[in-house]
């Protein structure tokens, strides 16, 4: 075999390695719903923290419990191992990646959408110009 042919297996192989490795770590897009019915697949889901529902945080255990509310309109108690993320509650819309299990959303990681600090002209606000906006809105 020529040098050349050698070397575009070698790339070819290890494209398909690399793919092969993303193909495993990637989750999937659900509701609540479609994460049950995929269990025990790790999924992510979009949603809202439920704002009327009790969010308790157990220092001993680092156990954070809280209730979200899916893009399709179905709400989940998610229990979280790791220590509450500041301002969680002011947080817009959450991304939770994890597994659902036994009526339960077990997350292993959450990313949090904070609320824009962009005022409707375009401008930067402080953070004591944006309480004075949300006060007089």
């Amino acid at each position: 075999m020529k040098r050349s042919s050698i070397i575009l297996l070698l790339v070819i192989a290890l494209l398909i390695g690399v793919l092969v490795s993303t193909i495993q770590d990637a989750s999937t897009y659900a509701s609540f719903d479609m994460a049950q019915k995929q269990a025990p697949e790790t999924v992510t889901v979009v949603a809202q923290l439920d704002l009327d529902s009790p969010i308790t945080f157990d220092p001993q255990t680092s156990m954070l419990t809280f209730t979200a509310i899916d893009k399709d309109g179905q709400s989940s108690t998610v229990l979280y191992n790791q220590p509450k993320p500041q301002d969680f509650e002011r947080s817009e819309e959450i991304t939770i990646k994890g597994r659902a299990g036994d009526g339960q959303f077990v997350a292993i990681e959450i990313l949090m959408k904070c609320p824009s600090k962009y005022t409707e002209e375009g401008g930067v606000m402080a953070d004591d110009e944006a309480s004075i906006y949300t006060e007089n809105s």
